[in-house]
């Protein structure tokens, strides 16, 4: 039923037909969400394409409860489907730290770099068996205020002790997959969405909104 009121609804308004609102400021988020989305019938814009839009303030405790305020927030505003995401890495010894503050882990002025030297800097004690971590994504679909669908995605690792890749973004040079036997920041693009919790999450996504296409 659901489903039905949408395709009714973009058939009956030209503004919403065929757009989708990546909604962050992540410049390697958004490059990736792109790549993983290429090819739907969708004119995919972002947040650096609205600036008049503000900014969301996080404030949930995990991140489905950032994901869908985030997704909720930009629907209000924008005239077609809204896709929000949180994101995170998650270090069992660390009680699950940094969690839904992985992006502002060394404070106001973080960085990717600051971020890694103090998340091994915590860590510099703990031996290999006692860094085990994982990467979650929680992707949010949001139109006109409503949550759609929300889908989750896992990718787990251990953190090394010192950072190994160019590539990538955030944790990547010390999230250590097991089954490649490489840091994420060592993988090349197409292999990094083969497998990371973001390519995992936005699999369904992508699975949901060819559903929705306006041509089916």
């Amino acid at each position: 039923m659901k489903r039905y009121w949408i395709w009714a609804s973009w058939r009956s308004s030209s503004l919403t037909e065929k757009r989708l609102l990546l909604a962050t400021t992540n410049k390697g988020k958004a490059r990736e969400i792109k790549r993983l989305l290429s090819g739907l019938s969708f004119k995919l814009e972002s947040l650096h394409d609205y600036p008049d839009f503000g900014q969301f303030q996080e404030k949930g405790k995990t991140f489905e409860e950032n994901s869908r305020g985030k997704a909720i927030f930009y629907s209000l505003k924008y005239p077609g489907l809204v896709l929000a995401e949180d994101s995170g890495l998650e270090v069992e010894a660390l009680e699950g730290k940094p969690g839904v503050f992985s992006a502002r882990f060394s404070g106001q002025q973080s960085s990717d770099e600051k971020n890694i030297k103090k998340l091994l800097r915590l860590m510099k004690n703990l031996p290999e068996s006692h860094r085990l971590a994982r990467f979650t994504c929680v992707a949010s679909l949001a139109w006109q205020g409503k949550i759609l669908k929300v889908y989750k995605g896992q990718l787990r690792g251990k953190i090394l002790f010192e950072p190994r890749g160019q590539n990538g973004f955030g944790y990547d040079p010390v999230f250590f997959y097991p089954p490649l036997r490489k840091t994420l920041a060592e993988l090349t693009t197409a292999e990094k969405n083969e497998i990371s919790h973001r390519s995992r999450a936005l699999r369904k996504v992508r699975t949901y909104l060819e559903t929705l296409s306006p041509e089916k």
